[in-house]
C-alpha cells in the first residue's frame, strides 16, 4: 500500500501555504493556481516531487471538509479558463460578502444579482442598478458611491463589468450557485450541455434550450452545420473559439489576446 500524504489527508507547509495565498486572491486562473503551487513547494519543500494538481487540491479539501470549506473548480462563462476559489459550503448567500461590505453594499450587490438573473442576457446595466439606490436597506446611499461599490465588486471578483453593464463574476458562481438556484427557482437558467447554472450564454430560437458560450464550442468543434441538441434545429449563433490551455502555454503568457465573442446573445 503506498504510504502517500493525500491518502490520509494531511496538510503540510506547503499545502497551507497554498491555501493562505489563495484565500487572499479569492479566485484564480489555473494557470496562476498551478504556478502558486510550484512556488509553494519552491519555498517549503524545494525537492519534492510536486503533486498532480487535482490530488494536491483533493488533499487540501479532505482536511477542510469538516469545516465546510472546498477548494471549487469551475471555468469562465465567457471563454472556458478553468478557475478556482474557496468556497464556503455553509454559508450560501450574501452573507458570506458580509465581513468585506456594509449592509447598504451587499443590498445593492443583491439588487445587482436580481436584475442579472431576471435578465434574457445574463446582464444588468449600470443604469438600471443605480435606479435601485433610493430602496436600499441600510444608510442611504448616493449614485456616485453606488457607481463606487460596483467598482468594489468588480475589484473583488464578485462582478464583471462590460461596456457599462454588469454580470456575475466567476467566482460568485462558484460560490452562491446554490443560494440562486433556491432564491430564483423561477429565473434559473441552466445549460443543456453541462446541466449547471447558466448566466450568459447562447439560446435556440426555436426551443429555447440554453448553453453556455464554452459548452456552445465543444459541442459544435467538429460541426459544419451546427444544429441544436434539442430540436434539431439550425443553430443561429456564432460558434465562440474552444478554450486552448496548450495554445495559452506556447503564448507564454496567462491572458491571451483572445477572440470577440459575442456573449450576450439570446
Amino acid at each position: 500500500m503506498q504510504s502517500s500524504t493525500k491518502r490520509m489527508g494531511v496538510m503540510t507547509d506547503v499545502h497551507r501555504r497554498f491555501l493562505q495565498l489563495l484565500m487572499t486572491h479569492g479566485v484564480l486562473e489555473e494557470w496562476d493556481v498551478k504556478r502558486l503551487q510550484r512556488h509553494c513547494y519552491k519555498v517549503h519543500d524545494r525537492n519534492a516531487t510536486v503533486d498532480k494538481l487535482e490530488d494536491f487540491i483533493n488533499n487540501i479539501n479532505s482536511v477542510l471538509e469538516s469545516l465546510y470549506i472546498e477548494i471549487k473548480r469551475g471555468v469562465t462563462e465567457d471563454d472556458g479558463r478553468p478557475i478556482y476559489a474557496l468556497v464556503n459550503l455553509a454559508t450560501t448567500s450574501v452573507s458570506k460578502m458580509a465581513t468585506d461590505f456594509a449592509e447598504n453594499e451587499l443590498d445593492l450587490f443583491r439588487k445587482a444579482l436580481e436584475l442579472i438573473i431576471d435578465s434574457e442576457t445574463g446582464f444588468a446595466s449600470s443604469t438600471n442598478i443605480l435606479n435601485l439606490v433610493d430602496q436600499l436597506k441600510g444608510k442611504k446611499m448616493k449614485k456616485k458611491e453606488a457607481e463606487q461599490v460596483l467598482q468594489k465588486f468588480v475589484q473583488n471578483k464578485w462582478l464583471i463589468e462590460k461596456e457599462g453593464e454588469f454580470t456575475l463574476h466567476g467566482r460568485a458562481i462558484l460560490e452562491m450557485e446554490q443560494y440562486i438556484r433556491e432564491t430564483y427557482p423561477d429565473a434559473v437558467k441552466t445549460c443543456n450541455i453541462c446541466h449547471s447554472l447558466l448566466i450568459q450564454g447562447q439560446s435556440c430560437e426555436t426551443c429555447g434550450i440554453r448553453m453556455h458560450l464554452p459548452c456552445v464550442a465543444k459541442y459544435f468543434q467538429s460541426n459544419a452545420e451546427p444544429r441544436c441538441p434539442h430540436c434539431n434545429d439550425y443553430w443561429p449563433h456564432e460558434i465562440p473559439e474552444v478554450f486552448d490551455p496548450e495554445k495559452e502555454r506556447e503564448s507564454g503568457i496567462s491572458k491571451p489576446n483572445k477572440k470577440p465573442l459575442r456573449s450576450r446573445q439570446r
